[in-house]
């Protein structure tokens, strides 16, 4: 059929200019329909071998996922009630299909035949691991269920699907309900000029045709680019304070009411959790992760917690004393948290965050990341705008080659917030994976194509995008994600990129890129003041290297916090008794926190990224790889950081280990290729000056 979803274009990638929410319902009902007829021959000739069955799986699931990740991929970057409704009409057939694949009894007892064949022994470790994990994800998707339990798992799994795809769409469209305009010049005191030219360009957006900068209005929503900014810098206690608490109440209420759907993904899990066996849902989610079970987590994050707790009590003694210094004689809230911090390390540091926007302008922070990554693993990245279609004028694409000019893969660029259509956080997602099984016809692997996606400030005024130094950080962490996905070395498109990394391996390489934004020769080599031309100054780097560790124990708990109170909700919770999720996060806040939530505090109803993405019962994972990440940048830190000969070697190999063994080894084996020994966790305690 005549479906811009179905066919991609002519350079093998998705025709994202052409797709519309009306191509979703036919396109995905015929994909499936073909894609169901070719399980059905399948399971009536699969043969115990790699190409019976291995091969077969791979060339399915990847048709289905290469066209569904356009459609989920949409829904993260042009929202619209068109598109949600499309994408609702198939989803619940999406994942039964899905399911049909992970729970056929001949695939799966195919692959428990080849793994005890001959053959197996003569595939090499990356197809035996892969064997070896298609027969535990059959198993975590219920191929050892029948009758009424098999029925019940399909209907879990497809109301958990629908569930978390509406709190999602609920954030988004609470976010975007809310503004507070503001019309007196008074009010926005305190507001950095970039703040307030975003606010002005806000208000006009919204039909305020004759706000300006300096006379207003000015409109303040609850997208970060524009929350953060207003927590830390505007005077006006009163509204701090209406902004936080519209902030922790977002999807609390109304027709966004997230509150309901909390109880019952939470239910749904551990019903799952228990028909294959488990005893709750955190059991079933660290089945398939690095650490060996809850015990281990709860291990890790408890030693992290003694130590940052301590120094985050300390941390807010100082603020408290400074704001009073400062003549504050009110008792520090959650909304004057940020405000003081913010006047604290401008004090203490000499310099604001707003003297560092100038000096990184997107272009130039690309300029500098692209460097890195030549330096570092060999790789030339060049803008090739126009050469694949895009979702929205501003994005851009790029490709990555190899020293020698031979294409690598290449990747989208959406950096800039949108409100109204797109969901706030940055992530990377796959376009297309690497695949020797989608070989060109020169005989050449699939590429792989990344998605980065960013929420940054955007141009405002005729200046280009003027990041602040979290927007910097941010966009190194995605390009880590991208770099696993995209210089992977495996040709097996299961195991290939980020396919089958343990999740609490995942952020390994993007923390780790986080590192080299402190690097001096690495940030002084693109932050330029994007109107002079002139480098960062030396001293406000060294100001800017000084303040890393600032409120480090505060900033380190706030992430134990979310990482424990995730846990406690899929481990010990209850979530058909008297106890609620709310009284749990308050329970697990009095550990994990100095400044006890307000008891109206309704932050999970936003918590996207256990409710709606990946990481529930898996939130620990941030700081489970952060240890890695620490302990692999040390060893750059060993070799010498000033020394680009080092500094090359090692990260030769760090591209052949981490960035290009992907799923075709555990994560502690990739690791200790890289690194030589297991993980320790003194390198990240040094690095927060916790140790």
């Amino acid at each position: 059929m005549d479906n811009p979803l179905l066919e991609l274009g002519p350079n093998g990638l998705p025709r994202f200019d052409e797709v519309q929410p009306e191509h979703v319902e036919p396109g995905m009902r015929a994909l499936l329909a073909e894609l169901g007829r070719e399980i059905d021959a399948l399971e009536k000739n699969v043969a115990p071998t790699w190409s019976g069955v291995v091969e077969p799986l791979e060339r399915i699931g990847d048709l289905l996922a290469t066209r569904w990740s356009v459609v989920g991929h949409s829904l993260g970057v042009r929202n619209s009630p068109t598109l949600r409704a499309a994408h609702e009409a198939v989803q619940s057939d999406v994942v039964l299909f899905a399911l049909r694949l992970a729970q056929s009894r001949p695939i799966h007892d195919a692959l428990v035949a080849l793994e005890k064949s001959a053959e197996f022994s003569r595939l090499d470790a990356a197809q035996r691991r892969i064997v070896s994990l298609l027969i535990r994800d059959a198993r975590l998707a219920g191929v050892g269920l029948d009758g009424a339990p098999l029925a019940r798992f399909q209907e879990i799994a497809t109301e958990l699907a629908e569930h978390q795809t509406a709190f999602s769409n609920h954030v988004l469209d609470a976010t975007k309900a809310y503004a507070l305009v503001l019309r007196d010049r008074a009010e926005v005191e305190g507001l950095p000029q970039s703040a307030l030219e975003q606010a002005a360009e806000s208000a006009r957006a919204a039909g305020e045709a004759n706000a300006d900068v300096e006379r207003g209005p000015w409109r303040l929503t609850l997208d970060l680019p524009a929350l953060v900014p207003a927590l830390q810098h505007l005077r006006r206690r009163d509204l701090r304070e209406v902004l936080y608490r519209a902030n922790l109440a977002r999807a609390s209420s109304g027709e966004s009411d997230n509150t309901p759907l909390i109880g019952r993904i939470l239910r749904l899990r551990r019903e799952q959790a228990r028909l294959l066996g488990f005893a709750n849902f955190a059991q079933e989610s660290l089945a398939s992760k690095m650490a060996p079970d809850v015990g281990a987590v709860r291990h890790l994050l408890e030693e992290l917690r003694r130590v940052s707790h301590a120094a985050a009590e300390r941390e807010m003694d100082e603020l408290r004393a400074f704001a009073r210094a400062q003549g504050e004689t009110n008792e520090l809230m959650h909304w004057d948290v940020p405000y003081w911090a913010e006047r604290q390390r401008e004090a203490r540091y000499a310099y604001s965050e707003e003297d560092l926007r100038p000096y990184f302008p997107l272009p130039e922070v690309l300029r500098g990341l692209f460097a890195l990554a030549e330096r570092l693993f060999g790789v030339s990245i060049r803008a090739a705008d126009g050469d694949a279609p895009v979702w929205h004028p501003d994005v851009r694409f790029f490709r990555v080659s190899d020293e020698a000019g031979l294409p690598l893969a290449a990747f989208y660029l959406d950096p800039y917030s949108r409100p109204a259509e797109k969901r706030g956080g940055a992530w990377m997602d796959e376009c297309v994976g690497r695949s020797r099984l989608f070989a060109d016809r020169g005989g050449r692997p699939r590429l792989p194509v990344a998605h980065l996606v960013c929420n940054q400030t955007p141009p405002v005024g005729g200046k280009p995008s003027l990041m602040s130094f979290d927007e910097v950080q941010t966009l190194f962490h995605e390009f880590g994600h991208g770099l696993q996905h995209m210089l992977t070395q495996v040709d097996y498109g299961l195991a290939a990129g980020i396919r089958n990394v343990e999740w609490d391996a995942v952020e390994l390489p993007s923390q780790f890129m986080e590192n080299w934004c402190y690097h001096r020769e690495t940030l002084l080599g693109f932050a330029r003041h994007f109107e002079t031309g002139a480098p960062l100054p030396d001293e406000l780097f060294a100001k800017l290297r000084a303040a890393r560790t600032y409120r480090a124990g505060s900033d380190m708990l706030r992430q134990l916090y979310f990482s424990l109170l995730d846990l406690e909700l899929h481990d010990a919770f209850d979530p058909d008794g008297r106890v609620t999720p709310f009284d749990v996060q308050q329970q697990v806040a009095k550990q994990t926190t100095v400044l006890a939530p307000l008891a109206e505090d309704r932050f999970l109803c936003s918590f996207g990224h256990i409710f709606a993405g990946g990481y529930a019962a898996g939130y620990y994972s941030y700081k489970w790889a952060e240890v890695l990440s620490a302990d692999a940048f040390a060893a750059f830190e060993e070799a010498g950081l000033e020394d680009p000969p080092a500094l090359r070697s090692v990260g030769r190999r760090y591209r052949d280990t981490v960035l290009g063994l992907g799923g075709s080894a555990s994560a502690m084996e990739v690791f200790k290729s890289f690194r030589g020994r297991e993980p320790k966790t003194e390198a990240l305690l040094r690095h927060y000056d916790l140790g």
